[in-house]
């Protein structure tokens, strides 16, 4: 392992971090008071007018892939879609950071697009720094790997194949079905590196496409209105496809419940299975577990949401990640 040194100047945040959470709190100090959010899409696309809507909150978040959603999980809702009286969508842009300990940091960009009601497009860019994954490598087998960070393109598409309440019934769940492409820029070379030992292990491949459904229903007879995101993932892809991608589809749960605690205010649980369908390496490389977080959102105003998260991971690589924490925000125009 390495010193305490060593592993104390790798988790720093990055200049680029401390930029970026400094102009978060900047945005919000800066917020008009009669700027308070709309509606939740929920709501909002049950009203049915010829003229421009107003701006409704600016839900769902971003997950770190570069979708509609909480952190790791998605919704049926699209992001920033047309409102009533508009031809077209209008962009979202997203920043994340999650903190994983032991030097290892994800960071992400996210950008989607809404050209019309039912479809949304994104793209995020996923950074992963390996922390004291190329020291423990070295150490165990005098190999320095040419890299300390993995860097993956994430390219999504997702159709809103149902509005929720269509039909004008009350029942009706959204649901909206996703391909994403994705592709790992730095993971071909790592194995390189280690002499095909991950390929050995069952991830051959540095890209790979997930299929993802979910279905979205907003409760509202409860005390509180509550959301709840419930979804399926085809994937080949080993931790979110950071490690890359095996021959091998795995089918996979996840979803989660947001509970609005005032309208500018929202609290989460999210639980996302993974398919661990590799072989460890030893103690580099360990088995991939389910994760879970609580978040929660903040709506500033009817452009900007901030959140904060806290998750279990359970094994990463080398070291066990529970106790990860991290923030996301979003800004729609």
């Amino acid at each position: 392992m390495r010193s305490d040194k060593t592993i104390k100047n790798r988790s720093t945040l990055s200049p680029s971090i401390r930029w970026m959470l400094a102009a978060l709190v900047a945005a919000a100090t800066t917020v008009r008071a009669e700027e308070t959010p709309a509606k939740t899409d929920a709501s909002a696309t049950t009203e049915k007018t010829d003229a421009p809507a107003e701006k409704p909150a600016p839900l769902p978040l971003h997950q770190i892939e570069g979708n509609g959603g909480i952190f790791s999980t998605l919704s049926a809702y699209i992001v920033n879609p047309p409102r009533n009286g508009e031809w077209l969508g209008r962009p979202s842009v997203g920043l994340a950071y999650v903190h994983l300990d032991h030097g290892r940091n994800l960071e992400s960009f996210s950008i989607t697009e809404s050209p019309w009601k039912r479809l949304e497009i994104g793209y995020a860019y996923n950074r992963f720094d390996l922390g004291d994954l190329p020291q423990d490598i070295e150490r165990a087998t005098a190999i320095r790997i040419s890299r300390d960070a993995v860097t993956q393109h994430n390219f999504n598409a997702r159709l809103n194949l149902l509005k929720e309440n269509e039909f004008e019934t009350h029942w009706v769940p959204a649901l909206t079905f996703g391909t994403h492409v994705k592709y790992n820029e730095d993971i071909k070379q790592i194995n390189t590196d280690l002499f095909d030992t991950l390929a050995n292990a069952g991830l051959k491949h540095d890209s790979g496409v997930d299929f993802t459904l979910y279905a979205s229903k907003l409760i509202t007879f409860l005390p509180r209105p509550v959301l709840i995101n419930v979804g399926g993932r085809a994937t080949e892809g080993a931790q979110l496809g950071l490690l890359g991608y095996t021959d091998n589809y795995s089918f996979v749960f996840e979803g989660n419940v947001v509970v609005f605690i005032t309208s500018n205010l929202a609290l989460a649980a999210e639980y996302k299975q993974k398919p661990n369908d590799y072989t460890p390496v030893g103690n580099l490389v360990g088995r991939e577990d389910d994760w879970w977080t609580i978040d929660a959102a903040y709506v500033v105003n009817k452009h900007l949401t901030l959140a904060a998260g806290y998750g279990h991971f359970g094994q990463v690589l080398n070291h066990e990640a529970n106790g990860v924490w991290g923030v996301t925000t979003k800004w729609e125009f």
